[in-house]
């Protein structure tokens, strides 16, 4: 195998992505526009997609959670007042601290997206990111995951969405304009976002696809909510919605109606194991203390394919010169799956045909997908 010893040009912008699971207690979802019933669900849950525009120069017309790229806004200490008197640093009611999480060597961060470093002008990372993916979730499509500022009371089980207040359209439009307005909106509403809500999941960076594309070192977070909130789409980033179960959502993929990024379809084979919403928050309590993997997939080209090599596969190789490089071989997919034991890969077979072959332990008590469509004679 081989892979080109350039060194790496590329500067990664931070983001944070939210996958809002909400219980099933009526026939459809309250959404903006009239939409037919929809049976229970299999998993006794469903989650929020949002398709974004043909428009957008990052995965066009991709049906993807709410999320965004971390905001200055997003870290500011201007926080601090608002979550005082009951929240304060370090962690901010949050609970212990999760293990560091290592980095890809070689990673390199576009200014002003660098981690920080115990900084006392800016929030701490798990606060500002949590702030980011509910800003970005009201931003595409209206859902306001607030709480009243106050101690916390309580164990904490499913949410709900604060109710929208009269004139927040008008909000929402000066806040995609400028970030720094949440803070004000939050103030005005005495409210803080409810970062107590969202439960670490995992991290995605983006693999190299080709030179120059965008590059993301997305921060992957769940919340869960009794009922689906109301939604909106921005009609800008975002042309539509849907709620659907992990199962729903694969059979949409794999039937062409929509179409899910690698990360997107791997979460939700993994969101399969789940058989309800009371399950998946239990889970997201007890392992959150664990710490959260972050994933650079590896993208191998074969004689016959392509594959998304990840950690723990015996194929992964942590080397910085497969930041802007792909590994590549002669063999076909059938032989590198004869050959080898240790897996931990996704196979891209076309644009709705993956297939996820996983044969080593999980870590930090985290879930791996089952193998899905696997053909037993290449095992």
């Amino acid at each position: 195998m081989s892979g080109s010893l350039r060194p790496s040009p590329t500067r990664w912008r931070r983001a944070a992505t939210l996958m809002l699971a909400a219980g099933w207690p009526r026939p459809g979802p309250a959404t903006a526009t009239p939409q037919p019933p929809l049976p229970p669900p299999a998993e006794g849950f469903r989650l929020l997609l949002l398709q974004r525009s043909q428009n957008q120069g990052f995965m066009p017309g991709a049906h993807v959670f709410p999320g965004g790229v971390l905001d200055a806004a997003d870290s500011s200490a201007d926080w601090l007042r608002l979550f005082e008197p009951h929240h304060k640093p370090p962690r901010f009611g949050l609970g212990a601290a999760p293990p560091r999480v290592a980095t890809f060597p070689g990673l390199q961060w576009e200014p002003g997206h660098e981690p920080a470093a115990g900084d006392p002008a800016v929030l701490p990372d798990d606060v500002a990111f949590r702030i980011c993916a509910i800003r970005e979730t009201f931003e595409e499509a209206g859902v306001l995951l607030l709480r009243p500022r106050g101690p916390l009371a309580g164990s904490p089980g499913p949410g709900r969405c604060l109710e929208p207040p009269p004139g927040l359209e008008a909000w929402r439009a000066r806040v995609r304009s400028d970030a720094r307005l949440f803070l004000r909106l939050c103030a005005d509403l005495d409210c803080t976002p409810d970062i107590w809500a969202l439960h670490d999941w995992g991290g995605w960076l983006t693999p190299f696809l080709r030179p120059g594309g965008r590059r993301f070192d997305t921060a992957f977070y769940l919340c869960c909510l009794q009922d689906p909130p109301p939604v909106q789409p921005d009609a800008a980033e975002v042309v539509s919605c849907q709620w659907s179960s992990p199962s729903e959502a694969i059979e949409s993929f794999t039937s062409k109606e929509i179409w899910l990024a690698p990360p997107q379809f791997y979460e939700m084979k993994r969101l399969e194991n789940f058989a309800s919403l009371s399950d998946l928050h239990t889970f997201c309590l007890y392992r959150e203390i664990e710490g959260t993997e972050r994933w650079f997939p590896i993208r191998l080209t074969a004689a016959d394919g392509m594959l998304q090599i990840l950690p723990g596969d015996e194929l992964y190789l942590e080397d910085s010169k497969f930041i802007d490089s792909q590994m590549s071989t002669e063999k076909k997919i059938e032989d590198l799956m004869k050959e080898g034991k240790m897996f931990h890969r996704m196979i891209l077979y076309d644009s709705h045909l993956y297939i996820i072959h996983v044969t080593v332990p999980a870590k930090s008590k985290h879930l791996y997908p089952k193998n899905s469509g696997v053909n037993k004679s290449l095992l």
